[in-house]
């Protein structure tokens, strides 16, 4: 291959490594959100009374 080309190949290998970080930082941000998103719901009053009727729903939405 031609230098030329080695080098834009680098440069596109590079672009996706920086791009793969930032997703994974973005992700490891979207975690931290959703499990301090559900701690709290989980504080919320009436949270373990919807949680018992979600459990009867799936139960009866499996039995069918």
């Amino acid at each position: 291959m031609k230098e030329k080309t080695l080098i834009e190949m680098r440069n596109k290998i590079d672009v996706l490594n920086q791009i793969t970080k930032e997703l994974i930082k973005e992700i490891d941000h979207l975690r931290t959100l959703s499990f301090g998103t559900n701690k709290l719901i989980k504080e919320m009053p009436g949270y373990k009374k919807a949680i018992d009727k979600l459990k009867k729903e799936v139960e009866k939405t499996n039995v069918e």
